[in-house]
């Protein structure tokens, strides 16, 4: 029965809209890598929305699915009016919160049901920012009544203006993923020299991930005209390839840029073990950690990133891992990738230093640590 726990073990419910798999988004997979870390201390329930008119339960690895049925979605929250029941006939131990998410606080607020509640903020509502004329009274509700707020770094409770009143109960804890496969293995290393060879010895920068309109691809393209000994690889597909593509074609830089596409899971690690330079050039707090930035120190490549009010500068440290630069700045972004492929001893350390702090901070063990030890002060109100 859905809900029900194994004895002695307690019971967490992760309250999101969707799931990873098969949504393939931020979020969806850090709730996964949680769940997927603590299977072996917690049970769990995973309570998100259908995309579809129907509820339907599912297993997925070590977590039980619960996929409520829904209208459709306004401005990305689901309209889903059973949310709250599906809620009152849940009793877990703990209630472990995404957010931002509409649908999930009001639902809670609505239904009331019993059990200590802990949120992970991934960042502040910013593309609907007008929508918080109506949505912020509910949103402060819900953090006043949350016993702990999880904010992914420590950047977030600086700059939110939702957060700094409730810094009291804000404890950060930084994303993590699982490193091993980005580990260097002989295998690995023959595939990174396959890609090195696809780009006939030039300097190799990199970018992963879903081509969107916050990820600030248009300046990366931009600063290629000021970096003409190098080759780009964008490595991901989105709803701005097209626009992306017709401008490196106006610019005069596209016999420069790989539009690589989607590539497996083991491509995608070639290529950043091949890189010198990975760059995340978002420009809108929308991107709130960068998870892309860790798996590319954890392959040993020193990152160039915005100086975003979020998570993405905490995670690359600027003259450590790497280098940060004002956002939107093409000139800047061009500037920081030929500081670094001018010195490749620097490159080298800075790529260390990355690997390094990957394990030390972004690793899963280190961030399920941390959450199992926000689950037993829950649970005993210390």
């Amino acid at each position: 029965m859905a809900g029900e726990k194994e004895a002695g073990r307690l019971h967490v419910v992760h309250v999101y809209k969707d799931y990873w798999p098969p949504v393939l988004g931020g979020i969806e997979r850090s709730m996964n890598w949680m769940v997927e870390g603590l299977a072996d201390r917690f049970d769990f329930t995973v309570l998100v929305n259908s995309r579809s008119g129907r509820t339907r339960e599912r297993q997925e690895g070590a977590a039980h699915v619960i996929e409520v049925g829904e209208w459709g979605r306004a401005l990305s929250a689901p309209l889903s009016p059973r949310f709250p029941l599906a809620m009152r006939r849940l009793r877990p131990d703990i209630w472990h919160f995404h957010m931002p998410n509409p649908t999930g606080d009001v639902s809670w607020l609505m239904a009331r049901p019993p059990g200590p509640v802990v949120a992970t903020y991934h960042s502040d509502i910013v593309r609907q920012r007008w929508a918080m004329r109506l949505y912020g009274p509910f949103l402060r509700a819900f953090l006043r009544r949350c016993h702990t707020i999880m904010p992914t770094s420590p950047r977030l409770v600086e700059n939110s203006e939702i957060l700094r009143p409730f810094a009291g109960k804000c404890r950060p804890v930084p994303l993590g993923m699982p490193l091993a496969p980005y580990a260097r293995t002989a295998e690995s290393g023959l595939a990174a020299r396959a890609v090195k060879r696809r780009y006939k010895g030039f300097p190799l920068l990199v970018f992963v991930g879903i081509l969107r309109y916050y990820k600030g691809l248009q300046f990366l393209v931009s600063a290629m005209r000021g970096v003409e000994n190098a080759r780009l690889a964008i490595i991901g597909e989105g709803p701005e390839g097209e626009k992306l593509r017709r401008l490196a074609e106006e610019l005069g830089v596209a016999d420069r840029i790989d539009f690589a596409g989607r590539l497996p899971d083991q491509e995608v690690v070639a290529y950043l073990q091949a890189a010198d330079v990975f760059v995340l050039p978002s420009h809108l707090p929308g991107e709130a950690f960068g998870l892309s930035q860790i798996e590319a120190m954890a392959c040993g490549v020193p990152v160039v990133c915005t100086d975003l009010p979020t998570g993405v500068p905490f995670v690359n440290q600027h003259g450590v891992t790497g280098l940060v630069v004002p956002p939107a700045d093409d000139t800047a972004l061009a500037g920081a990738i030929s500081e670094l492929l001018a010195d490749p001893n620097r490159r080298f350390r800075m790529g260390e230093a990355a690997l390094r702090r990957a394990h030390e901070m972004f690793s899963q063990e280190a961030m399920c640590g941390s959450l199992a030890g926000v689950y037993h002060s829950a649970v005993s109100g210390s």
